[in-house]
Parts: C-alpha cells; sequence; structure tokens
C-alpha cells in the first residue's frame, strides 16, 4: 500500500492528480499540464514536493573511510555543508542506486537515496558497514521541497537572509531560519536549472510549502508534479535509477566515469568494473525522423541492432524528440545515423551532446 507524503492534502486541493510512484502517492501533473509547469521552470520558477526521497544518517569516527569504501566517488577533502553525489555500486560493477552525499561535520553525513530504492539500498548500507558507524533511516521525519528555476533565489530572499543561502552549487546551509522553521538549505535539483532544495521536519513541510506559494506570486511560481520532473531531468540529460542505471550498468558505461574514482585504494565493485570491458556507453540521440523514441526500444545501424534506448519523449523547452540510449561503442559519436524500431516501424535518429539542454549562466 502506497505512503503518503506530509503535502499530500495540499496536492488535492491543488488539483494535483495523483498517482502512485516509488511506494507513495504523489501528483504527476497539476491542472496546468505537464508543458507548463516544465516550462515554468525553464523561464521562471517551479516547485515540487520530492518528501518521498530518501534521508539516511551517518555517524561515527569512521564515516568518511566508510563513504569511501560504499560510493565509487572520493569523499576526502569535503568541508562541512559540502554535498557530493555518487553512483553505489554492486560487487559485479552495477549501480545499487545514486544518490547525493551532504557532510554535516567529519563524522556526520547524511544520504538522499531514491524513493523506490530506500528500503533495499538502506539494508545494503546496512550490509556493507566497516569501522565505527552507526546508520540510522530518518526519512518518515523529513520532507522536502524543491524550488527551481531562473526566479528561485528571488522566491527563496523572501523566506530567509542572503547570508543563509549556499554560495556554490552542491553545498548547502545546515539548520539556518527559513520561513520561520529551521532547516538544510541546498543548491540542488535534478532539473537542470538554478535552484534550491528545502530539508525540513516533516511537520513544517506543509507550512514552508503554503510560504513558498505565497513568496512566489510575483515570480511565476507553480506547483510541479512527476511529469515535468522527468522530462527536465531528460532534458538536462540527466539519468534515473531503472533506466539509464541498473543492477547490470556500470556507472562507466551509464556515463558517469567522472563520479568514479578508479585511484581510490578501493570501494564495493571497483574491482569488477576494473576487469569490465566496455562494450557499451550512454549517449543522447536527436530524432530526425516522424515518431518519439521511448524506453526500452531496440537501435539499429542497417540490419544491425547496435542499443537500446533508456529513456525517451518530447521535450517542451527544446520543441523536439530526444532520446537516452545505450549504444555500442563503435556507434557512439556525434552525428552517428540510428534508427529505432518503434511499434515496428524504424524512426530515424542521430547521436548528439549531453546534455541536450545547458540553462544560461546567470545565476
Amino acid at each position: 500500500m502506497e505512503k503518503k507524503t506530509v503535502l499530500y492534502d495540499k496536492h488535492v486541493a491543488a488539483g494535483g492528480k495523483i498517482v502512485p510512484f516509488g511506494g507513495f502517492l504523489l501528483p504527476v501533473q497539476y491542472e496546468t499540464g505537464v508543458i507548463a509547469e516544465h516550462m515554468a521552470v525553464r523561464t521562471k520558477v517551479g516547485m515540487f514536493d520530492v518528501s518521498h526521497m530518501g534521508e539516511v544518517m551517518c555517524e561515527g569516527k569512521d564515516a568518511v573511510k566508510y563513504l569511501n569504501h560504499l560510493l565509487a566517488n572520493s569523499y576526502d577533502g569535503m568541508e562541512d555543508g559540502q554535498a557530493r553525489y555518487s553512483p553505489m555500486c554492486n560487487e559485479h560493477g552495477g549501480i545499487v542506486d545514486d544518490m547525493i552525499a551532504y557532510r554535516i561535520n567529519e563524522e556526520k553525513f547524511m544520504f538522499v537515496p531514491n524513493a523506490a530504492n530506500k528500503d533495499k539500498d538502506f539494508k545494503w548500507m546496512q550490509e556493507h558497514v566497516i569501522g565505527d558507524v552507526k546508520l540510522t533511516d530518518i526519512s518518515d521525519k523529513v520532507g522536502q521541497i524543491a524550488i527551481q528555476g531562473p526566479n528561485s533565489k528571488a522566491v527563496v530572499l523572501k523566506l530567509t537572509g542572503e547570508e543563509n543561502l549556499p554560495k556554490k552549487y552542491y553545498t548547502a546551509t545546515i539548520n539556518v531560519p527559513f520561513a520561520g522553521k529551521e532547516v538544510i538549505l541546498s543548491r540542488t535539483g535534478y532539473t537542470g536549472e538554478f535552484g534550491y532544495e528545502v530539508y525540513c521536519h516533516a511537520e513544517d513541510t506543509p507550512a514552508i510549502w503554503d510560504a513558498l506559494l505565497e513568496a512566489g506570486k510575483e515570480y511565476g511560481l507553480i506547483p510541479c508534479g512527476l511529469g515535468a520532473r522527468d522530462t527536465l531531468r531528460l532534458e538536462a540529460g540527466m539519468p534515473l535509477y531503472g533506466h539509464e542505471m541498473t543492477d547490470d550498468i556500470s556507472p562507466i558505461e551509464a556515463d558517469l566515469d567522472i563520479f568514479v574514482k578508479m585511484d581510490k585504494a578501493e570501494f564495493v565493485g571497483k574491482e569488477a568494473i576494473e576487469k569490465m570491458p566496455l562494450t557499451r556507453k550512454r549517449v543522447g540521440l536527436k530524432v530526425t525522423g516522424r515518431g518519439i523514441i521511448r524506453e526500452h526500444m531496440d537501435l539499429y545501424v542497417g540490419d544491425k541492432k547496435v542499443g537500446i534506448s533508456t529513456s525517451g519523449t518530447q521535450l517542451p523547452f527544446l520543441e523536439g524528440a530526444y532520446a537516452m540510449a545505450l549504444v555500442d561503442m563503435d556507434y557512439r559519436a556525434i552525428g552517428t545515423k540510428i534508427e529505432a524500431d518503434v511499434r515496428g516501424r524504424r524512426v530515424e535518429a542521430e547521436v548528439c551532446e549531453l546534455p541536450f539542454y545547458k540553462r544560461p549562466k546567470k545565476a
């Protein structure tokens, strides 16, 4: 049975179309529709309930050592308030999940795993504990709201002081006042746009949601659902677990090389990744023919199958159909012509650069 986030009643009252997702009942869209919500984030500002995401606290004198063992990225040299993204691999070099870890202090970190994987991830984390660390699943006690878009800073500044804002991408300010509550305020997001994520006490989430709606009125802020969250992340070339990442796809194949520190002494999956022949790679596809390439569609060059699509749809801001795919190494070059089998009909596409969308460097 699906759970409800603390904002469920807000979504229903606002006309959200509720669907099951990751074990929760969440709005896929509001009456505004996916396209309007997508465009609000790209041109003004949108707000998402992401309280379904997991949060796990890691505490102990061996916290850094443990993170370096568990995750493919390096967690050395971080400062308090800094966040770092990483794949979490299995012993075969596939991806158990991807997540962000925030450093609260040198002996305390907060993991943010994906909602659908949270219980699986927490079990995996516990099974791979090394040294003096304690893990605590605090997901039910935490609410999370994402404010994304070029006007997000102006909205946030109506609810907190400039001195409380995180100054750089992938940093956070810890326990700062926000809309009269105490929060972690993070410069992160899953849209490819400038924005923030607010972590708060679960019981404070509705009041913060309302305060943001009021503060954002003059800046065009609207609530956005899962549909726009997916089209935005795809437009920004961001991978999604279960699509571009699975237990059978390595982070190198998923083109996450920069988050895999092979010069570390060890991490779970390192040995398997070192021995694994690299035969395929994640690429972007721009559809040049008529149609939309969605996930799990076979890709061909002539009669030869050369890969499979992992995500794809019509992207509102770019006004075109795009997809991400895993293709054989010989066919990953930019400009390579590929055809997708879309229900028995070939749809033409060509390999293009990722991400499809890059935000203007203003904020």
